[in-house]
């Protein structure tokens, strides 16, 4: 959630910032406003009850302690009055309060001056590419295909076990799997981040914690009879690993890394965009987050994309970096970065990682703070980013690599896979 404070103190600015995202906050603002005055002002009233209470208690007291029963009786009738007056202000109290939060929980997070407005990929900036575009020759095949004559992916065989969107990898693609994995690994702990093997499963708490509830309730795979989601990301077990947590000044930043599967169902998902590992309902991931003091958030994240970049260099992929404009911002990110690399058998950019500064957006709901070396408690900035999810990072490798005899392996992967070319 952002803070109320800003909301007191500007609204029209907070109001402004939101169209950003294509998001009419006016009526929602409006109504928070109105709510948190209500709020405010019974909460004064029930604190001048309670006082004039309290003070009227310890005068009871004082009458029946002298020996003026009469008197300290006859006040009794005005102190039950006053409890009666507080226990209904406690209750209307109580409901602003909830109403307040439910209507802060309806709030995305405020975009970063520098997101540009738009509400389609279209509009997003384009950062910087890289890498060398391969030359395929002709009658160059997708990755689908691909799989299926070096029987490496079996897409028929997931389908007749889970449904669509939950492949079989076996032989080479089995071991290009998880050689990818242990490298992203072992880059993410050579860059200071801590290894970490997270639950797959997540309650409500941990799920709303990351602004994954309510904003992707649809999105995310429930166990009903024991309230837990699938994680969509390693993110959510991650930070929440910090929830209602002060750290240290000093411990700062908290630099976490983990592979994990990821389940997501992507409701809506249809066309070209599913072929084959475009777009899964499971699939791998080694996922980095940091914990960090507000004041370094931005030079972090500006580390985290240059790190993600490096590894799509020892891939040898081509790729480009994305600034998101506001309509396809996440609700819980301030700015995100998406990496995208060059599919060229499909003559199309895949995003393979998104790295966000939630601010925080993050650290409010889950009540994540830090001590400052003048001992006040203060809101940390949570960071995250993909580094890397596999699916179409094995799709580009496939496409971009396939030559006569064969798919070759960039170097970086050889020592990890134990082969240096599918065929």
């Amino acid at each position: 959630m952002i803070d109320l404070q800003r909301i007191r103190e500007d609204s029209q600015e907070v109001v402004r910032r939101y169209k950003v995202r294509n998001f009419d906050a006016a009526d929602l603002v409006a109504r928070i406003q109105e709510v948190d005055a209500t709020r405010r002002r019974v909460q004064k009233m029930l604190d001048g009850t309670l006082a004039e209470s309290n003070a009227l208690a310890r005068k009871i007291g004082e009458l029946f302690k002298s020996g003026k029963g009469q008197e300290a009786g006859l006040l009794k009738e005005g102190s039950a009055k006053l409890k009666k007056q507080a226990k209904e202000f406690q209750e209307t109290l109580d409901s602003a309060s909830g109403e307040l939060n439910e209507l802060m929980t309806r709030l995305p997070m405020l975009p970063h001056p520098s997101v540009p407005a738009g509400d389609t990929e279209a509009a997003n900036e384009i950062i910087r590419e890289g890498g060398a575009m391969p030359e395929l020759s002709s009658g160059a095949m997708p990755h689908w295909d691909l799989a299926k004559k070096y029987d490496i992916i079996d897409f028929e065989a997931g389908t007749r076990v889970a449904g669509a969107g939950f492949p079989v990898y076996k032989g080479k693609g089995a071991r290009l799997q998880r050689a990818l994995i242990d490298f992203f690994l072992d880059e993410a702990t050579k860059a200071g981040y801590t290894e970490y093997q997270p639950p797959l499963l997540a309650n409500e708490d941990s799920a709303f914690g990351t602004g994954n509830l309510p904003d992707k309730d649809g999105q995310m795979y429930q166990v009903p009879s024991d309230n837990l989601y699938l994680i969509p990301t390693s993110e959510v077990p991650l930070t929440n690993m910090f929830r209602d947590t002060i750290l240290n000044e000093k411990d700062l930043p908290v630099k976490c890394t983990a592979y994990s599967v990821c389940f997501r169902r992507e409701a809506g998902s249809y066309g070209k965009d599913v072929r084959g590992l475009n777009r899964l309902h499971q699939f791998d991931k080694v996922e980095i987050v940091q914990v960090v003091h507000p004041g370094k958030s931005y030079e972090v994240l500006d580390e985290m994309v240059k790190y993600v970049a490096e590894l799509l260099q020892k891939l040898e992929l081509p790729y480009r970096i994305t600034r998101l404009c506001g309509g396809d911002l996440g609700f819980a990110s301030a700015l995100t970065y998406d990496m995208e690399v060059y599919s060229a058998a499909q003559g199309r950019w895949l995003e393979v990682s998104s790295i966000s500064n939630f601010e925080t957006f993050q650290a409010q709901r889950m009540k994540l703070r830090f001590r400052s070396s003048e001992g006040k408690n203060q809101l940390v900035h949570t960071l995250n980013g993909s580094a890397l999810a596999l699916p179409r990072i094995v799709a580009a490798l496939l496409e971009n690599n396939q030559a006569k005899d064969g798919i070759h392996i960039p170097e970086v992967l050889q020592q990890y896979a134990g082969f240096e070319a599918i065929g």
